[in-house]
């Protein structure tokens, strides 16, 4: 229940890029071992902590949310999060959009295989045991692959629809994949879903505004730019224009209402799994508040939701819950 992994950084290795140091993990390393040219084998068990591993290291509240998870669903998650951080992995980190559509490319004929039964690589060995067991639709995947071929292609938006759609293909599938996972696939459960991950991915560009003009995407709409009279070098400036801090406000406004519209979606849920769902919306909405407490003004410091935010989150969302059962 929430955006696909992203490094958002364009190359292999360490690097400066404008004020932000980029740190890169051993994706090289993993390409050698279980890239197109590779030839390892891994068992379904090896195949599955290999998932639960590339898990752990990339995300660092995966321990605390499997352990909030019930039991069956937390290997299914682990596999499909070592999907997309691949995906994403093939799209951001290696070197030139037309090597990592290449890539790309070849992981959605890995999926195919999966899909078909044979699955060859070891992640997809891990995820094509969930699809079967979880009857999983493919549908999602292929969206999240098609979201991450656009990110070679296409570094801004012209409207806010546009813009949407992105995010439909970008960050709703994993919603998507997490209710179809814990059993809870309903057409108003997807609904609120949606709302949610939306939302997040929204809340996620408008805390990174910065970040991603210094690799050279935009994701403020061409149309608000020109409602606002922004330039686009505004975006990668040292201080954040009224312009632009007005421009936020309205899609912060965005983001925080289709995260609130999404509250009942936890409620409907199983307790456990509708605690992890609580608390990856109120992340957003915490996003959100870090953005209005800086008064929009996100290029000077990027607004952080902290260890200790998330604990009060999680404080409130157990209590909540507890406090709708009793009453």
């Amino acid at each position: 229940m929430t955006s696909p992994p992203s490094s958002r950084s364009p190359e292999v290795g360490e690097q400066s890029v404008g004020r932000f140091r980029v740190r890169k993990a051993s994706f090289a390393e993993a390409l050698r071992l279980d890239g197109p040219s590779a030839a390892r084998s891994l068992s379904l068990p090896e195949a599955q902590r290999l998932t639960r591993d590339l898990a752990t290291s990339h995300y660092e509240n995966f321990p605390v949310l499997t352990k909030l998870l019930p039991r069956p669903m937390r290997q299914p998650i682990a596999d499909v999060y070592a999907f997309s951080r691949w995906a994403d992995d093939l799209g951001d980190e290696v070197v030139g959009a037309e090597s990592s559509l290449e890539l790309l490319a070849w992981w959605q004929d890995e999926l195919d295989a999966a899909v078909a039964g044979s699955p060859r690589h070891p992640v997809m060995v891990a995820l094509a045991e969930s699809i079967r067991s979880c009857r999983l639709s493919r549908e999602p995947f292929d969206d999240l692959l098609d979201a991450f071929r656009q990110d070679q292609t296409q570094a801004t938006y012209e409207t806010n629809d546009q813009l949407l759609d992105y995010c439909r293909r970008s960050a709703n599938p994993v919603g998507r994949l997490v209710l179809a996972i814990g059993d809870a696939a309903t057409d108003e459960n997807i609904a609120a879903s949606d709302r949610i991950c939306t939302g997040l991915q929204l809340a996620n560009f408008w805390q990174d505004v910065a970040r991603d003009a210094a690799i050279g995407r935009r994701y403020l709409p061409a149309e608000t730019m020109t409602r606002y009279a922004i330039e686009p070098g505004e975006l990668a400036a040292a201080t954040t224009s009224d312009r632009l801090a007005a421009a936020l406000f309205d899609h912060v406004v965005q983001a925080r209402s289709l995260l609130q519209s999404g509250a009942e979606l936890p409620r409907r849920l199983p307790l456990r799994l509708g605690l992890v769902v609580d608390l990856f919306r109120r992340g957003g909405l915490a996003i959100c508040d870090r953005i209005e407490q800086s008064r929009y003004r996100v290029l000077e410091r990027r607004p952080t939701v902290t260890k200790g935010d998330a604990i009060r989150e999680l404080r409130r969302a157990i209590t909540e819950r507890v406090l709708r059962r009793s009453g």
